[in-house]
């Protein structure tokens, strides 16, 4: 049975190689992506694909929470059932780092536009759906003053600390929603593949995406993943595992998504 599926940041990287995957599988596919020159060659390149489905494309800058809204709008507007949600996207490098309202823009990519846009699509999604987050082995505490953009982060914390702060949320949001909501899980989906990511961070060219790709894939639709709303798998491992000791404080995660909610009172109003 086909699936309707939207990942994020699907024109390269370990994002394009899962397209590629459920392409073949003939689901249909909501690429999102900012360059809308990349969407299309990508849309072109999968459709090419024996089998494929339908395949449509979204442009929004996750950068922008304005734009994160309207691509959720966008995507209400057409489907009244989203089986899957894959917040895939995510940054570690930015030449400014730092918003013109003084907010971190790796937190705003990597942890509060995902929550932003998983909120306003939850509708479609039901009890049904599920929400692969992508999460990562580096994983940090949250410092508060800088998620609320009154201290500066180098690239490494900003990352672990966004990326331990996506798992916190989908831990809450398991917990908030139980069996009423959808499937939310975080996913770490190998440390240093061949992402441009990577290269850029740690100057590696990294493991084969395909190892992030399949595990992307098992997450979104195998049975395995059926029951396990609110946990962590970590694929270095290849299993189920703990995250940072953080994620599994119920009182911290409460603190996480007040501190998300705040940002998005102040920026988003």
């Amino acid at each position: 049975m086909t699936k309707t599926i939207l990942i994020t940041g699907s024109t390269d990287g370990i994002g394009l190689e899962t397209v590629k995957i459920l392409a073949s599988q003939g689901h249909t596919l909501l690429l999102h992506g900012r360059s809308l020159q990349k969407l299309e060659d990508v849309q072109k390149q999968l459709l090419e694909i024996e089998g494929a489905g339908i395949i449509e494309t979204y442009q929004a800058d996750l950068s922008n929470l304005n734009e994160v809204e309207a691509l959720a709008k966008a995507i209400a507007d057409k489907y009244s059932q989203l089986d899957v949600l894959i917040n895939n996207a995510g940054v570690y490098k930015i030449a400014k780092p730092v918003s013109a309202n003084g907010y971190d823009l790796r937190f705003i990519v990597n942890t509060i536009a995902p929550y932003l846009l998983t909120q306003c699509l939850l509708p479609l999604l039901g009890s049904n759906g599920r929400v692969i987050n992508l999460s990562s082995a580096a994983q940090s505490p949250v410092d508060y003053y800088a998620f609320a953009g009154k201290a500066p982060l180098d690239d490494q914390a900003a990352y672990a600390q966004s990326k331990l702060a996506i798992t916190m949320w989908s831990f809450h949001l398991a917990q908030s929603y139980g069996e009423e909501g959808p499937i939310f899980i975080a996913v770490n989906p190998g440390s240093l593949l061949a992402s441009k990511m990577v290269k850029e961070a740690y100057g590696v060219a990294g493991s084969d995406l395909s190892i992030g790709a399949d595990i992307l894939v098992r997450a979104a639709l195998d049975d395995e993943f059926a029951n396990v709303s609110g946990q962590y798998f970590d694929n270095d491992r290849g299993q189920f595992a703990d995250p940072h000791p953080d994620a599994l404080d119920l009182k911290k995660n409460e603190q996480l998504v007040n501190a998300v909610e705040e940002v998005l009172s102040q920026i988003h109003g």
